[in-house]
């Protein structure tokens, strides 16, 4: 009887497991379905999509997709992926389902360096992509040795209260920035970073945030296995051989490391950190090996789904952040009068 119980059990969670990759397969295919659907829609020469017809002849249009949409949307789809999957990292690394990737400062530390240096450097964009990237990663640094100093309570709550100091302090002095700031220039300029948004994405934005963002998605998914394990206590995780303070260091940077980037050209762009890992838990559970993936999945075609509105709604672009504040805000709604927001172990 028993041998006959733990059979069935044994097939049933087979059949959810294939089922659940199932899904992630239809995830990946709907995320490259959407992205070719969107690089043919826009306002040009009319709004609505490009036809076969008008892309072979003209020539106007074959440069809008090729230089301006393919290197947004690549933009959207890793800004997406990066916010998702670090707010998924996040949340299991702090037993925690409000946070998100500017939790320890990086995202206030990056709108702090680029008002710094609209302000006094200029506002040139590779200084203005550089100081946020550098901010960002101070965020990150001053958390961790401001965690260390403080003498109450366990790491992680060391590292939530320092990250709240921290994010605290870059806000104040963002809001000093934004009172001294040129009225009819400069802060113009800031309160449209702090807006978020695509518009000016080339090729060699692009570029420039590749190889920090490759290298912590690829590290994140490689030790996707790991956020189980360094989910539970300190000593449970030990106890099962792994180093939770070396190993959660290791994936916050990875994380920190792509958002700073992908911040550094989109601006302050919300809520997708937030709210993917939360409908990626409810269709795959607590297991990361799946819902890491399936987060960045769904933050790839939410940001792209994002980005599609901000272009096309108006005949003047909508700042990415509104949207996604918007559409973020209504699913948190929602998933919060469904079932609740928790963090499974």
């Amino acid at each position: 009887m028993n041998s006959a119980i733990k059979t069935a059990a044994i097939a049933k969670t087979q059949v959810t497991t294939a089922s659940r990759r199932a899904i992630l397969i239809w995830l990946g295919i709907g995320l490259f379905s959407l992205f070719l659907f969107s690089l043919f829609l826009g306002r040009y020469p009319s709004p609505g999509l490009i036809s076969f017809d008008q892309l072979n002849t003209d020539e106007l249009a074959q440069r809008l997709i090729v230089n301006l949409r393919l290197p947004r949307l690549l933009t959207a789809l890793l800004l997406g992926v990066t916010l998702a999957a670090s707010g998924t990292v996040f949340q299991m690394l702090f037993s925690n389902p409000l946070v998100e990737p500017g939790f320890l400062g990086v995202s206030q530390g990056a709108a702090f360096g680029a008002a710094f240096c609209i302000v006094f450097l200029g506002g040139a964009a590779v200084y203005t992509q550089s100081m946020a990237v550098i901010f960002a990663l101070a965020g990150l640094g001053l958390s961790y040795l401001l965690g260390r100093k403080i003498r109450y309570g366990g790491w992680v709550l060391r590292l939530v209260l320092a990250g709240i100091a921290v994010s605290a302090l870059f806000s104040a002095g963002l809001g000093v920035l934004k009172y001294i700031a040129d009225p009819l220039k400069q802060l113009p300029e800031i309160t449209f970073w702090l807006l978020g948004g695509l518009s000016s994405i080339t090729w060699r934005h692009l570029i420039s945030i590749l190889p920090a963002t490759l290298a912590g998605l690829l590290i994140l998914y490689l030790f996707r296995w790991r956020l189980n394990l360094l989910a539970l206590s300190e000593e449970t995780a030990f106890s099962m051989g792994a180093a939770p303070k070396r190993e959660r260091i290791l994936l916050l940077t990875a994380a920190v490391f792509p958002t700073a980037a992908v911040i550094s050209v989109a601006g302050m762009v919300g809520w997708v950190g937030l709210i993917m890992p939360h409908i990626a838990r409810r269709l795959f559970g607590s297991d990361t090996r799946l819902t890491l993936p399936a987060s960045m999945l769904l933050g790839g075609i939410f940001a792209i789904l994002c980005d599609d509105l901000a272009r096309t709604l108006l005949p003047g672009e909508i700042p990415l952040g509104i949207l996604t504040s918007l559409l973020g805000a209504l699913v948190f709604i929602l998933l919060m009068i469904s079932h609740g927001l928790k963090v499974e172990k």
